[in-house]
């Protein structure tokens, strides 16, 4: 079977990654929102104790049933048997689909998610990755990229940018021309195989990044030799223990001026400590 018709019978998975606060949900409902040819399954993976994802892609679908959340964990941790059940279940009607869109929680490291459905065949069987798309933070990925892990864990970041086929290099209206060329330079040298688009607003031109077949198993390879044998051998540890969630859950009316004080008191004592906010 030619690799051409293979991946015609396939759905393809296009994976959005990114670092917390990076972009990725702006991002998938830019897409559902700005193309109505193709019919988008789209599964949700959430780290935190309250699910706000789910609501704020919902209202983008078609149909409510065209969405699935995984919220128990990270993905490419304890939910990976999730995503295989989920991809398991979806399977007989994967044909309703022209394709999946998959968002990771900001802590996820895509190398299991890649292996899982390079090496499952109940998986492969049916499914394709179709790109990797990675969410760079303008104004705080080198931050991220810069931090120090404890021995042997995995830089979520880094991981990110080195397994995608296309950055988006976001928020670029909150950096100088200077900041922004070398930034380009050092993500090149991580991954530079990757196509980096400049965005705001995670607004990127859609036949740039959907649809493409961009996803480049030796471009992984050539970054990390061992993918596969590090992966079965299970070398790399993921601590999401370093980062922790903060769900908070209000009953009627909030009064909105006094909660913008309250962030603002928040912002200017513990501005280092917080990778991002939400709310719906």
């Amino acid at each position: 079977m030619s690799t051409e018709t293979s991946a015609n019978e396939t759905t393809p998975i296009t994976v959005v990654t990114g670092f917390l606060g990076a972009g990725k949900t702006t991002l998938v409902n830019y897409i559902l929102k700005e193309q109505n040819t193709w019919k988008i399954a789209v599964l949700e993976n959430e780290f935190g104790e309250v699910a706000i994802d789910d609501g704020l892609v919902a209202e983008s679908l078609d149909a409510p049933e065209d969405l699935i959340t995984m919220d128990n964990g990270c993905v490419c941790c304890s939910v990976r048997g999730d995503l295989i059940r989920t991809l398991g279940q979806l399977s007989s009607q994967r044909k309703k689909f022209d394709a999946i869109l998959l968002e990771t929680t900001g802590l996820a490291d895509p190398a299991p998610i890649v292996y899982t459905v390079q090496t499952n065949p109940k998986i492969s069987e049916h499914y394709r990755i179709d790109s990797i798309i990675c969410l760079a933070d303008a104004k705080h990925i080198t931050l991220h990229l810069d931090e120090v892990k404890p021995d042997g864990a995995v830089n979520e970041a880094l991981q990110q940018v080195a397994f995608a086929d296309k950055i988006l290099l976001n928020k670029i209206d909150l950096v100088t021309e200077e900041e922004k060329s070398a930034l380009k330079e050092r993500l090149a040298t991580i991954n530079k195989f990757a196509t980096i688009i400049e965005t705001q607003r995670s607004q990127a031109p859609l036949d740039k990044i959907l649809g493409l077949n961009s996803f480049n198993m030796d471009s992984i390879l050539n970054y990390d030799p061992d993918f596969f044998k590090d992966q079965e051998e299970g070398k790399k540890e993921h601590r999401t223990d370093l980062v922790q969630s903060v769900g908070v859950q209000f009953t009627g009316n909030l009064h909105a001026q006094w909660f913008n004080m309250f962030m603002m008191d928040l912002l200017k004592e513990r501005a280092a400590d917080l990778y991002r906010t939400k709310g719906l």
